[in-house]
């Protein structure tokens, strides 16, 4: 699978203004083994972001996450948007640590992408766990998401 990390980006920071007025970077878009895509993004430091402790806003994190696990989206089924609609259907998100400075979070596609595809080409509409890991950038972790997504055949 070959992608293109910078199509990637723009496409989903033109389908996502809110990740734009965050600010949110695109570290890395990459295939994983077996049909996996791996995404990574950044959430620069803002004040503008923080809550009332000095870390970045649950919303900004929640956001950051889902904004990963669109990406892994994107880069795993993108050839398929004129036949789909990618869809998330659910989230939960752990906030387990403060974080303090930029933070990245890390996401991976829960399921082969193969196998979603034939799901679909079957006639059914998949759904699939895409799995996140936020962290700041030493490496410390801060929280841990996981968006199901759906893809929604065109009519």
């Amino acid at each position: 699978m070959s992608i293109d990390s910078r199509q990637v980006a723009a496409g989903v920071l033109a389908a996502v203004p809110f990740a734009r007025t965050l600010g949110i970077e695109f570290v890395e878009v990459a295939p994983e083994a077996q049909g996996g895509v791996r995404a990574v993004v950044r959430l620069p430091d803002s004040s503008a972001h923080h809550n009332h402790i000095g870390g970045p806003h649950a919303g900004a994190m929640f956001t950051l996450g889902e904004t990963a696990s669109g990406a892994v989206v994107m880069a795993a089924f993108g050839e398929l948007l004129d036949r789909a609609v990618p869809l998330a259907v659910r989230a939960e998100i752990a906030y387990r640590k403060v974080a303090l400075g930029p933070v990245l979070a890390t996401a991976r596609l829960g399921r082969p992408a193969p196998e979603v595809v034939a799901e679909l080409e079957d006639g059914r509409r998949p759904e699939f766990p895409v799995e996140v890991e936020i962290a700041t950038e030493d490496g410390t972790p801060t929280g841990a998401m996981t968006v199901t997504w759906t893809l929604r055949p065109n009519r």
